[in-house]
């Protein structure tokens, strides 16, 4: 039943996009369900952010060849940034993710304002599978059920690839993993702002003057920080605080600044440790925010009885995968990150400390639901730490495996910059590939497998669709 419909593909973001474009090259038929308006929705909320990786890292490889490919109805023109500039979010939207979504072979196949609410099994006789259900189930459809400004549609499927991102599950402030007493009326109220504000643009006027607590140790709260120190020298009567749940550790705060191969991701940690070291924010260790009391001020409150009294709070706290819509469809999830199970053990930040990425594909990915994945960075659940060139490999493996090209999704391709130094560099930015234990300082990364580098886009600054946040 399942073999006359396409592949769902949920989210029209860079991996959702390439997703498509993979199954296109080799001929399989394709839906793209993007709950925003456009393609690249999620990431036009921080389009002010600039990349710390060139534009050389950010292009898959398929969606290149079909953009520069001429076909019937289209020139084949397009023409890709300088590879050695680094983008902003909003170009990466609209020089590269706009016109990959207009192409002729990918505007009649994306479906704008369809936010997917379930997803699910549907029988030949068109009886539904829920998660009980087994007999037939492999060889079953998938339903997919979305909300439109129309009302709910259901959607019909032969394969689903889930690459709808985290960026709208935001994780708590408050301690051990839920909200903080107050933390709900908080939000309401406008004393807490997500971690990518725009403090010289759009926010200016929200923030500048206030008394600012940012928490987070990920790129995200890097790049809020070191755009408020600017605010600040316009503003002197601004007052950044910058709080971490422990005991700060220069090395993984700070980076690898002149050893990392990513300039521009170097200088990140560089100029925050300026900020720092200066006095112009002050940084404050184990804060564990118990409760919050908005009143014309937010009064927080930490597990150790502290108080901190401030205008706003920027949580650059990370990201959670919306899991509620898989609920049911048989998943093989690790229980810790909620990443695939075989997945979670690599990529888990509890335990990984030498900034390490593997090379993984289709066979690391695949759950008990046959034919359906989480990919991006929704695959590494609460892992801060996807890097979009990962992404872009897990979705080459996987169309190759839809596609019934078993060498090819078997085969691993993967080559990462070194972040140049021995520790998830930031609070929890994966950015090196996988090196020897004994030589974690060693110059020069040491890929597990050689490839072409198609996109390094961090779970800080440059993660698509969800800028992290561990702290």
């Amino acid at each position: 039943m399942s073999q006359p419909y396409p592949v769902i593909v949920i989210g029209a973001g860079p991996i959702g996009l390439a997703t498509a474009a993979h199954l296109r090259e080799r001929g399989q038929e394709v839906l793209v369900l993007e709950s925003g308006e456009h393609a690249g929705a999620a990431m036009q909320q921080w389009a002010h952010i600039k990349l710390f990786s060139p534009w050389r890292f950010n292009i898959d490889a398929a969606a290149r060849r079909l953009l520069e490919t001429p076909c019937e109805g289209y020139a084949g023109d397009w023409e890709a940034p300088r590879i050695t500039k680094l983008p902003t979010g909003g170009e990466l939207v609209r020089e590269y993710l706009e016109p990959l979504a207009a192409h002729p072979e990918m505007q009649p196949r994306i479906r704008y304002g369809h936010r997917v609410v379930k997803v699910s099994r549907l029988l030949e006789d068109g009886r539904g599978a829920d998660k009980a259900r087994t007999a037939g189930r492999d060889e079953s459809a998938f339903l997919v059920r979305t909300e439109t400004a129309d009302g709910p549609v259901d959607l019909i499927g032969r394969a689903v690839v889930d690459a709808s991102g985290t960026w709208n599950q935001p994780s708590p402030v408050g301690r051990a993993g839920i909200d903080a007493i107050g933390e709900a009326e908080a939000r309401e109220r406008g004393f807490i702002l997500g971690g990518l504000p725009d403090p010289l643009g759009a926010d200016r006027q929200e923030l500048a003057g206030k008394s600012l607590l940012v928490l987070g140790a990920g790129h995200s709260a890097a790049n809020t920080i070191i755009a408020l120190g600017r605010l600040q020298k316009q503003y002197p009567d601004t007052k950044i605080q910058w709080g971490l749940r422990g005991v700060a550790n220069p090395i993984r705060l700070y980076g690898g600044g002149a050893a990392d191969q990513l300039p521009a991701r170097g200088q990140l940690g560089t100029s925050l440790r300026r900020l720092v070291e200066n006095g112009n924010v002050q940084l404050l260790e184990n804060v564990s925010v118990a409760a919050m009391k908005p009143e014309e001020q937010l009064t927080v409150v930490l597990a150790d009885e502290r108080e901190l009294v401030v205008d706003r709070i920027i949580a650059a706290t990370g990201f959670r995968p919306d899991l509620q819509m898989l609920s049911e469809l048989r998943l093989d999830l690790d229980e810790s990150v909620e990443a695939p199970r075989q997945l979670g053990p690599l990529i888990d930040p509890e335990f990984h400390s030498c900034g390490t990425v593997s090379a993984h594909g289709e066979k690391v990915l695949a759950h008990p639901e046959k034919n359906f994945y989480i990919v991006g960075m929704k695959s590494y659940g609460r892992a801060p730490t996807f890097l979009l060139a990962t992404g872009y490999e897990q979705i080459r493996s996987i169309a190759a495996a839809l596609s019934g090209d078993a060498q090819a999704a078997e085969r691993l391709e993967l080559e990462l910059p070194e972040t140049g130094v021995c520790s998830t560099d930031l609070g929890g930015s994966c950015d090196a590939p996988a090196q020897q234990e004994s030589s974690c300082c060693s110059s020069g990364p040491q890929p597990v497998a050689l490839g072409i580098p198609t996109g390094t886009m961090h779970g800080g600054t440059e993660l698509v669709g969800r800028p992290s946040g561990e702290w």
